[in-house]
C-alpha cells in the first residue's frame, strides 16, 4: 500500500520535476543551436497548464525557485525569469478562478496573453538591468513557436494528467 503511495505521489510530481529540469538544463538553447531560428519556452507552457488544471501540484514558490534556476543557469540577473514565470501563474490563476470549464481553445487564447505578458515583463526588465542583448527576432520567433506548439502539449499533458494523476481538475 505504501509503495502504491509513494508512485502515485511520484508520478503526480512529474510536472514539477519537469520544470526544474528545463530550469537546470539549457534544452532550449540547445535546440537553438541546432535549427537556428527554432526556440521554444516549456517552461511557461508547463506553469500555464499546470496553473490552470491543478495548482496544488506546482507552488509559486517552487514557480519562483525555478525561475532563479533558470537564471543563474542562462546568466540573467537574478529574479527576471521568475517574475515572468510568476506573471504566467497570475494570469493562469485569473483563469481558472474566473472561467467554469476550460477547452484547449480557450486556454490557448488566455495562453496568448499570459506569454505576450511574460515576454514583455521578462525582455522589459532584461533590456533595463542587463547587458545581455536578445534581438527581437528571437523572442518573435520563441514566441511563435511556444504559442504555436501549445495545444501540442496542451494535449500530451492532458493525457498525462488523465493516466497518471487523475481526470478531475483542480
Amino acid at each position: 500500500m505504501a509503495k502504491g503511495n509513494i508512485v502515485n505521489k511520484l508520478f503526480a510530481s512529474g510536472p514539477l520535476i519537469l520544470l526544474y529540469y528545463l530550469s537546470i538544463s539549457e534544452i532550449d538553447t540547445n535546440l537553438e543551436k541546432l535549427f537556428e531560428v527554432f526556440s521554444l519556452n516549456l517552461q511557461i507552457i508547463i506553469i500555464y497548464f499546470w496553473i490552470i488544471k491543478r495548482p496544488n501540484l506546482m507552488g509559486t514558490g517552487h514557480i519562483f525557485l525555478a525561475g532563479l534556476i533558470n537564471d543563474v543557469v542562462m546568466g540573467f540577473p537574478l529574479g527576471i525569469s521568475s517574475l515572468s514565470y510568476l506573471a504566467v501563474c497570475f494570469v493562469g490563476n485569473y483563469v481558472r478562478n474566473k472561467s467554469v470549464n476550460t477547452t484547449i481553445a480557450s486556454d490557448w487564447f488566455t495562453f496568448l496573453i499570459a506569454l505576450l505578458f511574460a515576454n514583455l515583463l521578462f525582455f522589459s526588465l532584461l533590456n533595463n538591468f542587463s547587458e545581455v542583448i536578445i534581438s527581437y527576432t528571437k523572442i518573435g520567433y520563441n514566441t511563435f513557436f511556444t504559442l504555436f506548439l501549445f495545444p501540442v502539449f496542451w494535449f500530451l499533458f492532458h493525457l498525462y494528467q488523465i493516466s497518471f494523476i487523475g481526470s478531475q481538475d483542480a
